[in-house]
């Protein structure tokens, strides 16, 4: 029986998990956006601008094994709540200070950092719940929708935000960013998840887990080559994104809605790779090519 790419949305708690988190993801572009344009106006310093990449991606590579761990050891649902709640908490904060004229450059990291915490923390629990919202078989497809979903808010997400920023302020866009996290809040908590399995064995701790996905990812080949490639892709995007506000601003000389466009290029870039893909996989691929042998003919 062939699976619709659409179907897991027929699944009324995944339907609504995506569209929150379409909206949630808008909220949370349009925050990177309003960040890291509002630093270039507190100050003119190239490395206070660039420390905003840095505070947004510093918790995901200092938090991520922790909560990969406790993803799997706490319930979800408690822990998706809590951290939600964390990020609509610290994005509020910042909208006051700004709208009360107190924002300063190091206050600005100081929340960035927070509020990313949260989203670190957040993210693999997020991830993790998709199988028990959907049956196996639709599982590739509700995990091509979330990417999809993603992408679409990367391409919308500072779009939106560029030209509020010319009408209001970074303020406005952060209240937005949370009143985003309202919608992903209310679903999770009308949520009546049941246990994705029962285990007669006693819970694992923090710090074991970690080990233990240390102790695969050392002897799983393929998973350590999937990990370089995202290292790699990932310092040489990370360098382009922190300067990317001062390259909008001094040497295109482009406003807010300028630099929220060219930020949107990398989400509709990815929209049209995914397009794209299944045509370059016809050519390409992505797995280590078999090495040559005289044998290997026979």
């Amino acid at each position: 029986m062939t699976t619709s790419a659409w179907s897991p949305l027929r699944k009324s708690l995944f339907r609504d998990r995506w569209i929150a988190s379409i909206v949630s993801n808008i909220g949370g572009w349009m925050e990177d956006t309003a960040g890291a344009w509002l630093m270039t106006s507190l100050t003119t310093s190239p490395l206070l601008v660039a420390l905003m990449q840095t505070a947004a991606t510093l918790p995901v590579l200092l938090l991520g094994l922790p909560a990969g761990a406790t993803a799997d050891i706490f319930d979800r649902r408690r822990l998706l709540l809590f951290w939600q709640v964390w990020m609509l908490v610290a994005a509020l904060i910042l909208s006051g200070l700004i709208f009360a004229g107190k924002i300063t450059p190091w206050s600005l990291l100081a929340l960035t950092f927070l509020l990313n915490l949260g989203a670190a923390m957040n993210g693999p629990a997020w991830q993790a719940i998709v199988p028990e919202l959907v049956p196996r078989s639709e599982l590739m497809a509700a995990i091509a929708l979330n990417s999809a979903g993603f992408n679409i808010a990367r391409a919308v997400g500072p779009a939106i935000a560029g030209f509020i920023l010319v009408a209001a302020n970074a303020g406005v866009v952060f209240l937005i960013d949370a009143l985003s996290f309202v919608g992903v809040i209310f679903i999770l908590y009308r949520w009546q998840r049941k246990p994705f399995y029962e285990s007669a064995l006693p819970a694992e701790r923090v710090l074991g887990s970690i080990r233990a996905g240390i102790r695969y990812v050392r002897f799983s080949p393929a998973l350590q080559a999937v990990l370089i490639r995202a290292a790699v892709l990932t310092s040489c995007t990370s360098a382009l994104l922190a300067l990317l506000p001062l390259v909008a601003q001094q040497d295109l000389r482009q406003g807010a809605s300028g630099y929220g466009l060219l930020l949107g290029c990398f989400g509709l870039g990815a929209i049209l790779g995914a397009i794209l893909m299944p045509r370059v996989r016809q050519h390409l691929t992505t797995s280590k090519p078999k090495s040559f042998s005289p044998k290997s003919d026979r």
